[in-house]
């Protein structure tokens, strides 16, 4: 009987995990994505999943990503403040990992979601943004399933090794049970540190949400466009101004822009 590609101890796959934050409470938890990514990379590798951690060993957020059943996570030491691309990338090429699976975005600290892009510049790896899921893998091709906008997917053939990063498109991670998070072991190992020059001459602030577009109306044929154009508004909220002074009219306009979102 042929062993399954998905769970064949034959393919080394690493996911790259940070510490997350509790959207309400800011309380230190495992990364919801990163989760994920652990999640996918259980499916295709099994107990040969190896997480890696840069940063702090002794962060007990870690644990949450050892109660979903792994039973050592690697952690690079690494002080705050400090470029972790190259403690990684150093990592990984001693690896021999064929698959490398990371969040899209952290959320704490910088969350610029450029780790996996400079880590597949460094390594000069294919990099496949979006990852929903890893249908097969033939030799060294992997065919997988890329999430897009609008729920749409697409196939893709990688040619391995690769990196992906992983979104809220991928299946949502297992719980963390208690019982196998204090079994597990945090394995902590010195790494090479790369101070970061952003800390030293950049100013970090609380990120904001982005501001709320307008609705686009996307209509292919003419009919369509009038229709579009003619249609009533749904909210019955609207007003016509007729005749007004430039004055009352930026009111209006600006107005609007505040009950749409677009301005705060």
């Amino acid at each position: 009987m042929q062993p399954d590609p998905l769970t064949s101890t034959e393919f080394k796959v690493v996911a790259l995990v940070s510490v997350g934050a509790h959207p309400t409470s800011g309380r230190p938890r495992r990364a919801e994505q990163d989760a994920r990514a652990v999640e996918l990379g259980l499916r295709i590798a099994g107990e040969a999943l190896q997480v890696v951690h840069a940063g702090d060993p002794q962060q007990e957020a870690l644990r949450g990503y050892l109660g979903m059943g792994i039973r050592q996570l690697q952690v690079l030491e690494q002080p705050p403040q400090t470029d972790v691309v190259h403690a990684l990338s150093e990592y990984l090429q001693d690896a021999d990992a064929q698959l490398i699976l990371t969040g899209s975005q952290a959320e704490t600290g910088e969350g610029s979601g450029m780790l996996p892009y400079l880590l597949a510049e460094q390594l000069g790896w294919p990099i496949v943004v979006g990852l929903a899921e890893v249908e097969r893998i033939d030799q060294d091709i992997a065919h997988v399933l890329q999430a897009l906008p609008r729920g749409q997917r697409r196939r893709l053939q990688v040619q391995m090794p690769f990196i992906a990063s992983v979104d809220n498109a991928a299946p949502l991670a297992r719980q963390s049970a208690f019982g196998p998070a204090r079994r597990g072991e945090l394995h902590a190992t010195a790494a090479n540190v790369c101070p970061d020059p952003l800390f030293s001459d950049g100013q970090l602030q609380p990120a904001r949400p982005r501001p709320k577009r307008l609705k686009v109306i996307k209509a292919k044929t003419g009919a369509e466009r009038m229709k579009a154009a003619t249609a009533k508004a749904s909210g019955g909220g609207g007003q016509v101004l007729k005749d007004c002074s430039p004055t009352e009219a930026a009111e209006a306009i600006f107005k609007l822009l505040i009950d749409e979102g677009v301005l705060r």
